[in-house]
């Protein structure tokens, strides 16, 4: 792309330029409390821009700060918009998926990275033979549980694209890497600045 293309491209969104909350590193208890206090901070009107640089982490975090971005929608009207910049990774993809894709942008050369929800576990089996099966019980539903979650997740960023539901799955599980023209090319973001 030329340098009078990317003018071209940055001068439709001049809003992106610069964001009122921007987050980076690990998706955890301490982003979300910075998330919180920007949000705070932030204009109480206008269009709401949220940046992000993350190599994923806690994915409860990234839906509930995307929470927050779709209660304050709902409520208020207002317009949000995601930019995603350099790596977008797990967990930081649940957290755009709160946004839909018509607000969703990420900057030249960012990746987004899809993969299923991880889980190490061990299960103890210590006591009286008949409580053994709850606690095999519990652990099935907590797998059963978190694969909702995920399938949830899932539809919500592949909702407006030309990404279908059984494509994400399929890749998923092995990561699945996306450069960003080719996420602008199949409708997961609006656009690349």
């Amino acid at each position: 792309m030329t340098d009078s293309a990317r003018q071209n491209v940055a001068s439709k969104y001049p809003l992106l330029a610069f964001p009122h909350i921007q987050l980076h590193g690990t998706v955890d208890d301490m982003m979300y409390a910075r998330f919180k206090t920007q949000l705070a901070e932030a204009p109480q009107d206008g269009s709401l821009v949220v940046s992000i640089t993350t190599l994923g982490g806690d994915p409860e975090m990234g839906r509930a700060m995307g929470d927050d971005i779709q209660l304050l929608r709902d409520y208020t009207g207002r317009e949000t918009l995601f930019l995603g910049k350099v790596a977008v990774y797990s967990a930081g993809a649940t957290f755009m998926a709160a946004f839909p894709v018509e607000k969703r942008f990420l900057t030249r050369g960012t990746r987004l990275m899809l993969h299923e929800r991880l889980m190490t576990s061990t299960v103890q089996l210590s006591g009286p033979l008949t409580t053994l099966p709850a606690v095999l019980k519990a652990k099935l539903h907590e797998i059963e549980e978190s694969i909702k979650i995920q399938e949830e997740g899932f539809r919500e960023i592949v909702r407006g694209s030309s990404v279908t539901l059984d494509e994400l799955r399929s890749k998923a599980p092995s990561n699945w890497y996306i450069e960003a023209e080719e996420a602008r090319q199949r409708g997961l973001v609006l656009d690349v600045i």
